[in-house]
């Protein structure tokens, strides 16, 4: 059996996906509320992309926590 071959080095960087899913939930959002979908379904977007950005900026705390040597900072985290 043979091996697939390693995902280019930009899909692997773990900042681009959180900020590409951040960025389809904010587009899903704005295109949910401009098709006039049931509110439910506007909130679980903007719920999403919210959760997003915090996430975002919660991988961006730690990393720039284990760049500066913190020793509470999460081991392991890359660019």
């Amino acid at each position: 059996m043979v091996d697939p071959p390693p995902l280019p080095p930009r899909l692997t960087r773990v900042s681009t996906v959180i900020g590409l899913g951040t960025l389809l939930w904010i587009a899903a959002t704005a295109g949910t509320a401009l098709a006039g979908a049931p509110g439910l379904v506007v909130l679980t977007c903007a719920v999403g992309a919210g959760l997003g950005a915090a996430g975002w900026g919660i991988f961006t705390w730690q990393r720039a926590a284990a760049r500066r040597g913190s020793r509470t900072a999460q081991q392991g985290i890359e660019t």
